[in-house]
């Protein structure tokens, strides 16, 4: 107990009470943030999506702590003007000190604001495809499909082609054939046809369609085109090539890559050496 007198000593005082009023500021706010964002969690996971929610929660939790922060500062005597207008130049310093920071952060803005993915789509930026991880003020995170964690600049994704591979529901496989031009197309179109009925992964709505492409210097090229459900997109794209060779193999129909015909040239005759 005479270890523990000092202790005790200094929070009789009026320091040492302020002390111990600003660290119940500290854990009160840390309590309440936390039952705040738990609370709006419940109220808007059914109104908002997984982004604007997680946006939401964040600046309410640091909000809540903030402002338990300065009740802190003002127990332990701070004046919060003079820290403020610290803060306010040292913003701008950094401000300018770090340009590609803030564009980064104005990106981000617009990225949350306009929305064209959230967390869970699939995307592709570029040569790179992943699925969102998180959408942040400075970059996006991406979970590749080999399993790697990339990183984006907010400033790369607003000045790129971002292609959102998971925003609607159904989505389209076009399978490109390169036919003899001794095949019949009507034939082949009802042959693709029958595939596609037997196919379970294909919809029936909208209905697969054989299109004419053109004539190739090899041959007629034929686009086959067929909707799937985005679940299960892949596992369709991967059978119905298997399936269409198969059943234009078993009515004799010929297939084949497109091949460009070259004028073959005579090599140049040996000079005879002196």
């Amino acid at each position: 107990m005479d270890a523990l007198q000092p202790i005790f000593d200094f929070v009789g005082t009026e320091r040492g009470f302020a002390l111990l009023r600003a660290a119940a500021f500290l854990v009160l706010g840390w309590v309440l943030a936390r039952a705040a964002t738990g609370l709006l969690t419940r109220l808007f996971k059914n109104i908002l999506d997984t982004q604007r929610l997680f946006l939401v929660r964040r600046s309410a939790f640091y909000a809540i702590i903030l402002l338990a922060l300065f009740s802190a500062l003002l127990e332990l005597g701070f004046n919060l003007g003079v820290l403020l207008g610290a803060a306010g130049i040292l913003t701008v310093a950094v401000g300018f000190a770090a340009q590609t920071s803030a564009s980064n952060i104005i990106s981000g803005l617009f990225l949350i604001g306009e929305a064209p993915f959230s967390i869970g789509d699939l995307i592709k930026v570029g040569e790179l495809t992943g699925e969102v991880l998180s959408i942040d003020l400075l970059s996006v995170k991406l979970r590749t499909l080999d399993n790697l964690f990339v990183r984006v600049p907010n400033e790369s994704l607003i000045k790129s082609n971002v292609t959102n591979l998971t925003r609607f529901p159904i989505r389209r496989f076009d399978l490109q054939l390169w036919l003899d031009y001794k095949e019949d197309l009507v034939q082949v179109g009802r042959i693709l046809e029958a595939v596609a009925d037997e196919c379970k992964f294909c919809l029936d709505e909208p209905k697969p369609q054989v299109i004419f492409q053109g004539f190739g210097e090899s041959g007629q090229n034929v686009q086959f085109s067929v909707w799937a459900a985005r679940a299960n997109w892949l596992t369709m794209r991967n059978a119905l090539p298997a399936k269409v060779l198969q059943a234009l193999a078993q009515e004799n129909i010929e297939i084949g890559l497109p091949q460009r015909r070259y004028s073959q040239v005579a090599p140049p005759s040996e000079q005879t050496r002196n």
